[in-house]
């Protein structure tokens, strides 16, 4: 049985600089800047502290007013889960506190997701927590961008990668075009809790290969010998905004969302 949900912390990486979307954390959804949409989805989840950690002024300035904390970090952190440390030891927050990151580009992640992965963690002894949902498109399993994860039988994470995972022998070898029924395809969804202590840890540990060619940083959690406790999402989340085809489709969400009301 589920316990209730322990106090918590939701930390927002938010950088400015994207390679595939300039400036993504201020562009608009509806009249509202991404980054916004995010914070108010962390307070809807009960957190008990949203931090949004940035680094630009502009973002800061963005989420005045708006009842989170705002960090401001270096703009070289390699990953979001390094900003996120910076933000911890800035807080001194103590080392089984648990973090949940959030990502800046999730504008319409659901409050029960995000208090799953809480939960996850709280129950379990490893140091990081994720989740995931059923896969039972093909299309999607083929797709590089979409990320795959297997999970051992305790319902933590063996592996994750960009490529078709599992690979389902016999029936790959017939047809791609649809997945079996009885194969576990999970897709993961990119939301993580640690114990804040473990955040500290995770900037210690080494680049590792398999991280650097699936370029996944969760896998060098793996690869240095530390479980990740996997949940099934209670709640579908919607794709996050990746390019201006995704900030597009937002938009178009949205506005079928305020039709409907």
């Amino acid at each position: 049985m589920s316990t209730a949900v322990p106090p918590f912390i939701v930390a927002i990486p938010a950088r400015y600089g994207s390679t595939r979307l300039s400036g993504k954390p201020l562009r608009e959804i509806a009249g509202v800047p991404m980054v916004v949409r995010v914070a108010q989805r962390a307070l809807q989840a009960g957190a008990a502290q949203v931090v949004v950690a940035v680094d630009d002024s502009r973002v800061a300035d963005a989420l005045v007013g708006q009842g989170v904390e705002v960090c401001m970090t270096r703009g070289d952190h390699a990953s979001g889960s390094d900003r996120l440390a910076e933000c911890a030891a800035h807080y001194g927050w103590p080392d089984d506190a648990i973090v949940v990151n959030l990502q800046g580009d999730e504008p319409f992640a659901p409050a029960m997701g995000i208090r799953e992965v809480a939960r996850a963690l709280a129950e379990d002894d490893a140091p990081m927590a994720t989740l995931a949902t059923p896969m039972t498109d093909a299309h999607e399993c083929f797709d590089p961008n979409v990320v795959k994860l297997v999970r051992r039988v305790d319902g933590r994470a063996l592996y994750f990668s960009r490529a078709p995972l599992p690979w389902a022998r016999d029936a790959f070898a017939q047809s791609s075009d649809e997945l079996p029924g009885d194969v576990p395809f999970l897709r993961h969804i990119g939301i993580y809790a640690y114990r804040a202590g473990f955040l500290h840890r995770y900037t210690t540990l080494s680049r590792t290969p398999l991280e650097q060619a699936e370029s996944l940083e969760q896998l060098r959690v793996l690869e240095h010998g530390f479980p990740i406790a996997v949940r099934m999402t209670p709640e579908p989340f919607p794709p996050g905004i990746d390019t201006q085809a995704d900030l597009d489709r937002a938009e178009q969400w949205i506005g079928q969302q305020t039709a409907r009301t």
